[in-house]
């Protein structure tokens, strides 16, 4: 099943799951359903990491119809304001959870477990029409999307800017610069200010964010429509959402000075040789878990062979073991 049938065109996807008792989370085969469980579960946060829960929904319900879950995708940062209030009882998120978040959430009295469930290579696209540009240093990324370059309509407007970084391929072309892009109630938004951003940023006593005039949004899909609609257009998503576009939008190689231009596959994001490979996880209300059995349930079936298999299907890429992760959610 592909991830454009899971995400329904909608950022909030009801599922009704289910799950069986008492599974370990080493199991390879879920059990039958036989009935017992109800209730709901919430699954709140970020959209990159929203199709692996939803397919994960889907595969439970398809066992067990008398819990529902509704799994939604408003961003990292969005879910964790919910997670950490209470109202949810699972938080995707692309990025591990801030400082003042884990903050809040310990004033709320709300323990949580951090599991990751896949590595994802944050993919800086551009139409399949721009053949002026195949790959971009983070130099580059930087002046043209960076906080110096507020204003630049053209790609060639971040000309002198890229002169004065150095280590640019510019001169860029002489072409519109149409940027869409998650905006900072993401976690990919602040993955990618964090890996490329940031540090530029401090040396040259700048903001450690991106442009703010660009067209931002939390739909991945509306992401990949402007991209795709502009042919000199510059972007970010996650890498399934690139690879399931294809015939739509390019990956950009990335150089961070070290390794070369290197464009994101399941092999580079795998071996870490992609600069913007990072870390997918799930956090998991600890107290509800103990409270509420369809929902340990449903994370052990997320943590079993079928509910790690959702990653690759869903276009991530799996951790090459899970023992360590297993553990921390046995041991919570």
């Amino acid at each position: 099943m592909t991830r454009k049938l899971l995400l329904l065109g909608a950022a909030l996807a009801l599922v009704a799951a289910a799950c069986g008792g008492g599974d370990s989370t080493s199991d390879t085969t879920a059990a039958p359903s036989d009935g017992s469980l109800s209730g709901s579960i919430f699954v709140s946060g970020s959209s990159t990491v929203e199709p692996i829960s939803a397919l994960n929904a889907e595969k439970f319900n398809a066992m067990h119809p008398n819990v529902g879950v509704t799994v939604e995708g408003p961003g990292t940062g969005d879910g964790f304001k919910k997670f950490c209030a209470g109202e949810s009882d699972i938080s995707d998120a692309s990025r591990a959870i801030k400082e003042s978040e884990a903050e809040e959430c310990a004033a709320a009295g709300i323990e949580y477990v951090e599991l990751q469930v896949a590595i994802d290579g944050l993919s800086v696209i551009t139409s399949i029409e721009n053949n002026a540009v195949s790959c971009l240093t983070f130099h580059d990324i930087y002046a043209l999307v960076g906080p110096e370059s507020t204003g630049f309509q053209n790609w060639s407007d971040a000309n002198d800017l890229a002169g004065d970084l150095g280590g640019t391929t510019a001169p860029y072309p002489d072409a519109p610069l149409v940027v869409t892009a998650p905006g900072e109630e993401s976690g990919t938004y602040d993955t990618f200010v964090e890996l490329v951003i940031d540090d530029l940023a401090e040396e040259r006593e700048q903001q450690g964010a991106s442009r703010p005039d660009y067209q931002a949004s939390a739909n991945d899909n509306v992401i990949i429509e402007g991209i795709s609609g502009t042919a000199t257009s510059l972007g970010w998503v996650g890498y399934a959402f690139f690879a399931e576009n294809t015939d739509k939008v390019t990956a950009l190689a990335v150089d961070d000075g070290e390794s070369g231009c290197v464009a994101p596959t399941a092999d580079t994001i795998a071996d870490g040789s992609y600069p913007l490979s990072r870390p997918l996880f799930i956090y998991v209300n600890k107290a509800k878990t103990a409270e509420r059995p369809e929902l340990a349930a449903f994370v052990d079936f997320y943590l079993s062979e079928a509910g790690l298999e959702s990653v690759n299907e869903t276009g991530y890429v799996e951790l090459a073991s899970y023992e360590d992760v297993i553990a921390a959610w046995e041991s919570r």
